[in-house]
């Protein structure tokens, strides 16, 4: 069974994030873009994941809970956990690794935590913009303790990438592949370090009409987050495509 997917948006907790990128909101325009299965991955937090997942179900979508941390080098990666109470413990763990900083509204935007009728339920006061006391050799470890899966975000972006802040790519972190933006030049890969490097891309949506359309799907055995985790966590590429 194909899935069309994306699994790195961003919904109105995260900095940045526009407030109507409500959980309802985003789960609606996802389906209306096509898509099958999709990802919350707000910034150093899961907050609205629980909201996000009830309102992709309710639009026929499989949902994955996430979190797009910010590691110690200020790489990003993509962290997919396999229900909430695995992503609410993984967020327990980052938000007690997190500067105490408070959020500045008037630079980041509000925090907005809200359940999935888009009902707002609070703000998040600390400043989720900041980078966690966790290294990048240390991420895939600790998110696979939590039964999850991670790699890299937007390598091929000048900043909060892998690429950008290290300079090159070392398998010995451990990621079985990478995310590009759908801008990636043609000829990015053709770096000595990429060679032979496998790429998914991601809308990476902080407002609405960033949301894409579908680009790539993967066959699977069913319609289901559990046959999309296990994909994941050892992906075979010949079921993936990229359109």
């Amino acid at each position: 069974m194909k899935l069309n997917f994306d699994l790195h948006l961003h919904s109105c907790l995260s900095p940045c994030g526009d407030e109507d990128n409500t959980p309802a909101n985003l789960a609606a325009m996802c389906a209306l873009a096509g898509l099958d299965a999709v990802a919350l991955t707000d910034h150093n937090a899961v907050g609205n994941c629980a909201a996000f997942c009830e309102a992709a179900g309710d639009n026929g979508l499989v949902a994955l809970p996430g979190m797009e941390l910010t590691t110690l080098e200020e790489v990003h990666v993509v962290c997919l956990l396999p229900d909430l109470d695995a992503a609410a413990a993984f967020g327990d763990e980052v938000y007690a690794r997190l500067p105490p900083f408070p959020n500045d509204v008037h630079i980041f935007g509000p925090q907005v935590l809200m359940d999935a009728g888009d009902r707002v339920l609070g703000e998040e006061p600390r400043m989720l913009a900041g980078a966690a006391n966790i290294g990048v050799y240390e991420v895939k470890a600790l998110v696979e303790r939590y039964g999850g899966v991670c790699w890299p975000a937007h390598i091929d972006r000048p900043s909060f990438s892998l690429l950008s802040n290290l300079g090159l790519w070392d398998p010995g972190l451990g990621f079985g592949f990478a995310e590009v933006s759908r801008a990636c030049p043609a000829d990015f890969l053709n770096r000595d370090d990429l060679r032979g490097l496998h790429t998914v891309t991601a809308s990476d949506a902080h407002y609405l009409d960033q949301i894409m359309d579908p680009c790539q799907s993967v066959d699977l055995p069913s319609r289901s987050a559990a046959a999309l985790l296990a994909w994941l966590r050892c992906p075979d590429f010949r079921l993936y495509s990229r359109f």
